[in-house]
This record gives structure tokens, sequence and C-alpha cells, in this order.
């Protein structure tokens, strides 16, 4: 089950990276939020996968960082002509 949760966090690593590019080469704001959710993602996932000491209440923020950030970049790309 580990090597599953690993090649997760590296597909969110590389959907991070795609962010980072789209934000930084492509000068789309949305790609920002992009990478801002997936690096948190990938920071929930291995407090998880690795179980290190962080409080759950601090682990529910991350994650519901994460969803507000991915909702505003979807609805950037949406209102996008």
């Amino acid at each position: 089950m580990n090597a599953i949760q690993n090649i997760s966090i590296l597909l969110e690593l590389a959907v991070a990276i795609l962010g980072l590019l789209i934000w930084l080469q492509k000068k789309k704001s949305y790609g920002a939020l992009i990478f801002l959710t997936f690096l948190l993602y990938m920071v929930y996932d291995g407090c998880r996968l690795w179980t290190l000491e962080v409080p759950e209440f601090l682990l529910r923020i991350i994650f519901s960082l994460a969803s507000f950030s991915i909702l505003i970049a979807v609805w950037k790309l949406y209102k996008t002509e």
C-alpha cells in the first residue's frame, strides 16, 4: 500500500510542477493555485504516509486550504475565454 501512496505523491508533485510552469511560463494566475493545491496535498499525504507528528486539526486545515485553492483555480479556468 505504501508503494501506491508514494506513486500518488509523485503524481501530485508532477501536477504541482505543471501548475508552477503554467504560472511562470504561461503567466496564468490559476497555475499558482494549482501549484499551491498540489503542494498542500503532498504535505498532507506525506504527513499521513510517514506518520509525522502533525496535529490532526492542522492536517484538516491543510486539506481545506488545498480544496479551497483548487476551487478558485477551477473557477478561474471556467471564466477564461
